[in-house]
């Protein structure tokens, strides 16, 4: 069984074949550095769906999603293991864009547009049972709920139903949430509390 598919996957044959169209997808392959290799973990039986950015070039190199240093961060936010975390029947991961979409100048590239119009509403429509969805990052957010300060929808966390805002969780936030101890404070338990409700957790 390939990476990504939960263990019941196979047996739903619209999704193992959507899936199979993903990952033989090629419409950016001309704009990736590292050629494409879409990563996604998807599930029809997921229960929480982690909204991203784009895989870094570790997760390309292992085609494993966010296994790197924040993956590390974001499962420690979460409060579960990577067992948990990797579970496609508990935990469904879907970037913006499925493919590492190279370097910029300060940190990776913008995931590429094409990727979201293309194969977001029939993975999202896959997933009927997602009840928490994890919006990381500002190119989630701003995919989801519009322009906006990344800061200001972690912080009003409470008037999001459904969704949680988070900052990406890359070395940088190290900094922001030295700057902003609310985080850590107030956002994080609710996060985790929130994970563990969803994914019935004790």
């Amino acid at each position: 069984m390939e990476p990504g598919i939960g263990a019941g996957d196979e047996e739903h044959s619209a999704l193992a074949t959507l899936l199979g169209d993903v990952r033989a997808c090629r419409r950016c392959s001309e704009f990736l550095p590292l050629g494409p290799r879409p990563l996604l973990q998807v599930s029809s039986d997921a229960r929480v769906l982690v909204c991203s950015q784009a895989p870094g070039s570790k997760a390309h190199a292992s085609g494993i999603c966010f296994d790197d240093a924040s993956g590390n961060r974001l499962r420690e936010w979460m409060g579960i293991t990577p067992g948990q975390f990797y579970d496609a029947q508990r935990v469904a991961i879907l970037p913006m864009g499925l493919c590492y979409p190279g370097k910029a100048k300060a940190g990776d590239a913008p995931p590429r547009p094409e990727c979201a119009p293309l194969w977001r509403q029939r993975l999202l429509q896959s997933m009927p049972g997602i009840s928490l969805t994890l919006l990381v990052g500002g190119y989630a957010q701003a995919h989801v709920l519009g322009p906006g300060r990344v800061s200001d929808r972690v912080r009003n966390f409470a008037s999001q139903p459904g969704y949680l805002s988070l900052p990406h969780p890359s070395w940088r936030s190290t900094g922001w949430m030295r700057r902003n101890p609310w985080f850590s404070q107030e956002v994080l338990p609710h996060l985790r509390n929130s994970v563990r409700q969803a994914l019935q957790i004790n």
